[in-house]
């Protein structure tokens, strides 16, 4: 656990840094990382993207209602948004409707573009609403593991 604790903080620090960082020497610590990674615990390393810096964006939460509720209108809908790159997170939630997913796109008119291009292919959606976000006062990058699973899990 402290192992993913820090390279939630730091993925590209160099293993003698996390070593150090948790107690471990270089080599039972390299074998560690290695077999959380073959074993689907760590999924990747990224970099965390400024994107004010990049240019104007718009992002927006919508919660979709679809027309049914049979595996096949799920799996419908859930292929037809991971074909839509703007699309970057979809949750199936409980509720009053269905789906809430975040889209990130250049402005209003195009998530307009995307709404009804996905609308155009005919999946199953009942109604659709919008949420536009206006400003985003807090974004966390690491989960709370030791909170949740305790440091020495």
């Amino acid at each position: 656990m402290k192992i993913l604790i820090e390279l939630q903080k730091n993925g590209r620090m160099t293993n003698v840094t996390l070593a150090d960082a948790v107690g471990l020497s270089a080599s039972p610590c390299l074998l560690r990382v290695k077999r959380m990674e073959q074993a689907g615990y760590i999924t990747g390393y990224g970099a965390h993207i400024a994107l004010p810096k990049l240019g104007e964006t718009v992002t927006v939460f919508t919660e979709f209602t679809l027309n049914g509720h049979t595996p096949e209108y799920f799996q419908r809908f859930e292929q037809a948004l991971r074909k839509i790159d703007e699309a970057i997170e979809g949750h199936v939630v409980s509720g009053g409707y269905d789906y809430l997913v975040k889209f990130v796109t250049r402005g209003l008119s195009h998530y307009q573009e995307v709404i009804e291009a996905l609308l155009e292919r005919n999946v199953g959606i009942a109604k659709y609403f919008s949420y536009i976000v206006l400003r985003t006062p807090i974004v966390k990058t690491e989960l709370p593991l030791a909170t949740l699973f305790g440091e020495e899990r």
